[in-house]
């Protein structure tokens, strides 16, 4: 039987140390693909492994034992490429947003909007689509009415934000989920413990601030000609709504997440075919390679030309990638090694809670991937949270409180290079105004303090005190 060694504190150190400086410096001062980075980071760790006693085939089994911790999401990245084709060939996208401008008024207007950017994001589970598409019209009506640009875009962030958190159909609510080995909806509905009040606390904050800048002045004219943009390319009803009522109504009565997607995507295609008489084969062909179209509308063109399977598999195997190298780091001990200090002193719920929020806040930083904290987050904590008697959910949502909402704070990330260049603000100016993204963590850490929501192995609700 092959005795393998045990990595000290140094080498644990020299080892994930290296993997955060390849990763930040390749991001930040050459811009290098993560995918690359995160290749050259495993071919880093495996030879540290190699000197501990690790043959190549042991290596192997260990990065493979990483990926199928997570392969219960594959199946999920793939549907959400397929769900989001499906609700953009039949309409329910376009519906959504079509509606939903109606309820822009310059009284109300940040409101309504954080708003509407937590539906449509909830309903597509997308943070960057949700951004280019409502965040780019409520930056100009922010504008017309006199509105400064970083409270509307910190505004568009904080909810779209909130569905890439907390949507089904969302890529980085699926892998906390699988990382942290716990069902999705049990997840999800963890999640609302400390996210609704959060979003309430957010809801009032943007109401108070709105009427300090409500004027009648509202330029319409961009809304309405995106208004007839939609109209013009979609045939718009309130019957674009049933796919999210079906996926909606199944995830709350507790089906499984692969089926009630499917569910959803078969009445969207049959709605597509019926409603707005798309060609089945073209129907077909955008599951896979997503919808294509030029409607002569750029907003609509961005809103509408994305989905499919193929548009997931850059999430899919970076996660992959971040899984096989989060199963060498967990597995072989370095993270163990190098942190168990730390963790042995950790008694209460409370700083269990808050040492896993630093950590997925620091990995966040460094990283400026939500995908690689999440996994490298999980790994390192599982253990303590089944020793402490908690039950996976608390780690999976404590996971995403810092590491989901936080990376589309930092500048460095694609997320906020992106959100930056559609909406003309910069990461820095919108961040102070992005509320839910930095209040949830305080939130739930508060909560905790106060023994709620805090939910354990043997059923009991017990105080953080005892």
């Amino acid at each position: 039987m092959t005795t393998f060694k045990v990595p000290d504190f140094w080498q644990s150190l020299l080892c994930f140390g290296g993997v955060l400086v390849i990763i930040v410096a390749g991001v930040i001062l050459f811009n290098i693909n993560i995918h690359v980075l995160l290749i050259i980071s495993i071919i880093w760790t495996c030879l540290h492994t190699l000197t501990l006693g690790y043959k190549f085939k042991d290596i192997k089994d260990l990065m493979s034992g990483g990926i199928s911790n997570g392969l219960p999401a594959a199946y999920v990245f793939i549907l959400i490429g397929i769900v989001v084709a499906s609700f953009i060939e039949s309409g329910t996208i376009a519906s959504i947003v079509y509606y939903s401008l109606d309820l822009i008024h310059p009284a109300v207007f940040l409101p309504a909007g954080l708003l509407l950017c937590s539906f449509m994001s909830v309903s597509v589970g997308t943070l960057m689509g949700t951004v280019a598409t409502a965040g780019v019209i409520l930056i100009g009506m922010g504008e017309a009415m006199g509105v400064p640009l970083p409270i509307v875009a910190g505004m568009v962030i904080a909810g779209a934000s909130f569905g890439d958190k907390m949507s089904p159909v969302s890529d980085t609510t699926n892998l906390a989920a699988a990382s942290a080995g716990t069902d999705l909806y049990t997840h999800i509905k963890s999640m609302l413990y400390t996210t609704i009040p959060t979003y309430i606390i957010c809801l009032i904050i943007f109401t108070i601030i709105g009427f300090q800048y409500s004027s009648d002045a509202l330029v319409t004219n961009d809304i309405e000609n995106f208004r007839a943009a939609i109209a013009d390319h979609y045939v718009v009803s309130i019957w674009g709504f049933i796919p999210v009522i079906v996926l909606f109504g199944l995830s709350f009565r507790r089906f499984a997440a692969e089926p009630s997607m499917i569910a959803a995507s078969a009445v969207a295609i049959l709605l597509a075919v019926v409603q707005q008489k798309h060609d089945i084969l073209s129907i077909l062909a955008s599951l896979q390679d997503g919808y294509k179209a030029d409607t002569g509308h750029t907003g609509l063109n961005t809103l509408v030309n994305r989905g499919g399977i193929q548009s997931m598999m850059r999430t899919f195997s970076l996660a992959l990638f971040a899984m096989a190298l989060g199963g060498m780091l967990d597995k072989v001990g370095y993270l163990t090694s190098m942190l168990q200090g730390i963790l042995k002193h950790l008694k209460s719920v409370v700083s269990l809670l808050a040492a896993t929020m630093l950590t997925g806040i620091v990995s966040s930083i460094a990283t400026g991937q939500s995908y690689i904290s999440i996994v490298l987050t999980s790994q390192l904590f599982k253990n303590k949270y089944d020793e402490m008697g908690l039950k996976r959910q608390m780690l999976s949502r404590t996971v995403e409180e810092s590491t989901t909402l936080i990376t589309p704070l930092m500048p460095w990330s694609l997320g906020g290079a992106f959100y930056s260049a559609v909406m003309g603000v910069s990461v820095i100016d919108y961040m102070p105004w992005s509320f839910l993204n930095y209040l949830n963590f305080m939130v739930a850490l508060i909560i905790a303090s106060l023994g709620l929501a805090i939910f354990r192995t043997d059923g009991k609700s017990k105080s953080i005190y005892k």
